[in-house]
């Protein structure tokens, strides 16, 4: 019984760990969104011009079925309507992540 448990325990910890170390940075995203995005996209309330055809940041977040997951394999896979950016999926992960983190 205990070694079930210490291997129960073992395996709880190291999920836990994983899940950590691989947590989306809002913070990166916000950056790495004024890089590729603000050209666009109204990403802040500070930034003065964006598209007016396309939607903000803000509004994406509002949406009903918005999930940072769909947004970052949105971003991943190739569409007509957006330029392709050189982004990893950690990196898509990130700026859903900042999204995410608009949504009231």
């Amino acid at each position: 019984m205990r070694v079930l448990l210490i291997r129960v325990l073992a395996v709880v910890a190291s999920t836990a760990a994983s899940a950590s170390a691989w947590a989306a940075d809002a913070d990166h995203g916000a950056d790495l969104a004024r890089r590729w995005c603000s050209s666009c996209h109204l990403i802040e309330g500070a930034q003065k011009q964006a598209s007016a055809d396309v939607p903000s940041f803000a509004e994406i977040a509002q949406k009903a079925d918005f999930t940072p997951e769909k947004i970052a394999f949105f971003l991943l896979d190739p569409h007509p309507k957006m330029p392709s950016f050189p982004l990893n999926r950690l990196e898509a992960a990130d700026i859903a992540a900042y999204i995410g983190s608009l949504r009231k």
